[in-house]
């Protein structure tokens, strides 16, 4: 599947922009086995002009048919190539970046291609309850790894540790794996989807 890379990119997001746009599609709990439940997911991931992808996933439970039964779940957070941030990146708060992006070409990026071909990359992910992930992986093409380094949780929220993510771009289609670690357990498969691009 043919892609356009927007003019506005910054060039940092460059490896990051086959995720661009809303994902919709469906997916099962847990292993998927035939008594996983079944929940319809939008996806958006987008950017501003600034060296981050925005996101945001909602998701509902539904039925075999697909029919929605209730909400789920809402996340948010941000995407981008792990590096160290300079004058030129926006933050902390709303202290104000320099004008051009810290990286301005593509030979400037490819300084921060790893050792597999690929880029490091950071996800910071925040849920209801008082949850929040730090993730470190590497996005090499249209296939991402991400684990977290980091899971920070409220005094009351529920027991959460660890979490690995997955996805894969396969025939336009954008494929989604989340193992997690909750309730004492080692890392176990929580969900997992199929989203097709409608925007």
């Amino acid at each position: 599947m043919s892609f356009e890379i927007p003019t506005d990119l910054t060039p940092e997001l460059v490896p990051l922009s086959w995720l661009l746009g809303t994902w919709e599609g469906s997916g099962r709990l847990g292993e998927g086995t035939a008594d996983s439940e079944h929940f319809f997911q939008r996806a958006v991931f987008t950017q501003h002009g600034l060296p981050y992808v925005q996101y945001t996933a909602e998701s509902w439970l539904t039925d075999e048919e697909g029919n929605t039964l209730r909400p789920l779940s809402v996340e948010t957070g941000f995407w981008a190539l792990d590096r160290k941030l300079n004058d030129a990146d926006v933050g902390p708060g709303l202290s104000p970046a320099d004008i051009v992006p810290a990286l301005k070409s593509a030979d400037e990026v490819e300084q921060f291609r790893n050792d597999a071909g690929g880029f490091d990359i950071t996800a910071t992910i925040v849920h209801p309850g008082g949850i929040a992930e730090l993730y470190y992986g590497s996005i090499k093409g249209p296939q991402i790894q991400l684990s977290t380094d980091l899971v920070m949780r409220g005094q009351h929220s529920k027991d959460y540790s660890a979490a690995t993510r997955l996805l894969g771009l396969v025939n336009g289609d954008l494929y989604w794996r989340w193992d997690i670690a909750a309730d004492g357990s080692s890392l176990e498969p929580h969900a997992s989807a199929i989203l097709r691009k409608s925007s």
